[in-house]
């Protein structure tokens, strides 16, 4: 490779974030992205890393720990980080987003949505109606706190509100010091609104509107070059099928993997509808 040319590493954090995921359906952790990303910032002559962000968010804690990660990797291996939002970085995808040193974002894509949610169903009526008894037997009285199959309790929903208030706390103090000096005044921000990529910008959500190619050849040079990182070899194990097992058909663990996917699909595609995507 000649001297002048610049390679970028470039990372996509794509998916909705929750803890594990399933053999029939990848989803962003910290188990899943930290292979990837230490590969990333493992370039020696690169001056920075690009990360293509893609997710409606999901669990609060696996998006600190990826972003923890990033911003610890990036003061490791002395370089700069820019992040770059496709369609969407909403909620904990753009908690990953804000450890970007710069933040590019589509002029039509979405960002923000700064809240906490928390979404269930009740089924103590459907219960009923078809004769459903339900037991349930516990040592501490809060044990079944929020019971879907039980009426809700508004002690539990107080409780559930600090909670959130909590959470909804970190991610607020987490904005304003990566963003510090940069974002307008305006009651919205932490309402859990989201916006365009144009908004964004006004609101100091984002630093700039672009695509990565255009932008890293504008800032190293026509000759500048983006590699792909992928998984390195082995991460999830060799010679896995489909279904996670190293040889033969386990119907048990078929039978497993597939429910474990449909609910992992089910949640997944309530993330993207909420953002009309």
């Amino acid at each position: 490779m000649r001297a002048d040319t610049v390679t970028i590493p470039v990372v996509r954090l794509h998916g909705a974030i929750m803890p594990g995921g399933s053999a029939l359906r990848q989803t962003l952790s910290l188990a899943g992205t930290a292979g990837v990303l230490e590969k990333a910032f493992s370039f020696k002559r690169s001056p920075a890393v690009a990360i293509s962000i893609n997710s409606p968010g999901g669990s609060p804690v696996q998006s600190r720990l990826i972003f923890r990660r990033i911003r610890d990797l990036a003061a490791e291996k002395n370089k700069k980080v820019f992040v770059f939002v496709e369609d969407l970085a909403a909620s904990g995808g753009y908690m990953i987003a804000i450890a970007g040193d710069e933040i590019i974002a589509d002029p039509s894509s979405i960002v923000g949505s700064i809240g906490v949610v928390h979404a269930s169903f009740g089924f103590q009526e459907m219960i009923k109606k078809i004769g459903v008894e339900r037991r349930v037997h516990t040592a501490g009285k809060n044990k079944v706190t929020l019971d879907p199959f039980s009426p809700e309790k508004k002690e539990d929903v107080a409780r559930l509100e600090k909670l959130q208030l909590d959470v909804h706390q970190t991610f607020i103090d987490l904005v304003k010091e990566r963003r510090a000096g940069k974002l307008a005044a305006d009651d919205d921000l932490f309402t859990g609104l989201f916006w365009s990529g144009t908004r964004g910008l006004e609101l100091g959500l984002v630093d700039e509107l672009g695509d990565m190619r255009s932008f890293l050849k504008g800032r190293y040079g026509e000759k500048t070059q983006m590699r792909l990182v992928t998984p390195p070899r082995g991460l999830f194990g060799r010679r896995l099928n489909l279904f996670g097992t190293r040889a033969g058909l386990d119907p048990a663990a078929i039978a497993s993997a597939a429910a474990d996917g449909l609910v992992d699909a089910l949640e997944e595609r309530a993330l993207w509808s909420r953002f009309g995507l």
